[in-house]
């Protein structure tokens, strides 16, 4: 794989670098490299994985052989499903697991090296200002991400509904206030009030930066932070369930 080793980031900021090279890489062979890429995953290979380097290149090979890994491991056998899928649907497949792939090897060097409370949420943050590879490479990103998304309707949106705000956000995620919980009306809010909404998990505040989805059977709004749930992975969700409504309802 990598020929000449990277210096290991050990910094909020380095590791930022590093993940903002190895996503340049990933996007490259995504994008203006998919030609390329494409005929590297050939399905009659072993099992094959994309990385992204810190110095913004990518490469398809086997997955390491040590266990454990030095570092998390990119999805594993992406070319099997390279010609049982049409060609956009497959790339948006890796695509996803590459911004998983991602957030895994930032958060394991996070970890390494004692990232607190406040470190591990600057870092999400930085993160979180780029639009995702999925993103860019089904074109849903049309304006960045710090820009606040288009307040052109009181209602909220679930995971099954398609989101009338901004183009960049995933289904079933926000970035635009959950209404406040009211118990007699589930379907419509009626005023524009960003005041008083919590997250069912942690009971904190809404806050203005950070992705919200809302659970199709209690109505109860989450961070997504709190349920596990990414903007890539709540574009692939039909019906979100909370944690404690999955619980309840184990053989829906």
């Amino acid at each position: 794989m990598e020929g000449v080793p990277h210096p290991v980031p050990r910094t909020v900021e380095e590791v930022f670098t590093d993940f903002k090279g190895r996503r340049s890489g990933l996007i490259k062979a995504l994008t203006t490299d998919v030609e390329k890429f494409y005929q590297q995953c050939d399905p009659e290979k072993e099992n094959l994985c994309l990385y992204g380097f810190p110095n913004e290149t990518w490469e398809v090979n086997l997955p390491v052989e040590e266990v454990p890994p030095e570092l998390p491991e990119p999805a594993l056998g992406i070319n099997f499903a390279r010609d049982g899928m049409q060609e956009k649907d497959w790339l948006s497949l890796v695509a996803v697991h590459s911004d998983s792939w991602l957030l895994a090897v930032a958060f394991y060097f996070g970890a390494r090296f004692g990232f607190g409370k406040n470190e591990r949420k600057r870092l999400f943050q930085m993160i979180n200002d780029l639009p995702t590879i999925f993103e860019l490479v089904t074109g849903s990103v049309k304006q960045s991400k710090d820009q606040p998304a288009a307040h052109n309707n009181g209602s909220k949106f679930k995971s099954s509904g398609k989101s009338r705000q901004s183009e960049s956000q995933a289904k079933g995620m926000k970035m635009s206030a959950p209404p406040k919980e009211e118990d007699e009306s589930g379907e419509e809010e009626e005023e524009d009030d960003e005041q008083g909404a919590t997250c069912g998990a942690c009971g904190d505040n809404y806050g203005t930066d950070e992705f919200w989805i809302c659970c199709d059977m209690c109505e109860r709004w989450f961070h997504g932070k709190c349920v596990k749930i990414t903007p890539a992975k709540a574009e692939h969700i039909k019906q979100y369930k909370c944690p404690s409504c999955s619980n309840k309802r184990v053989r829906v």
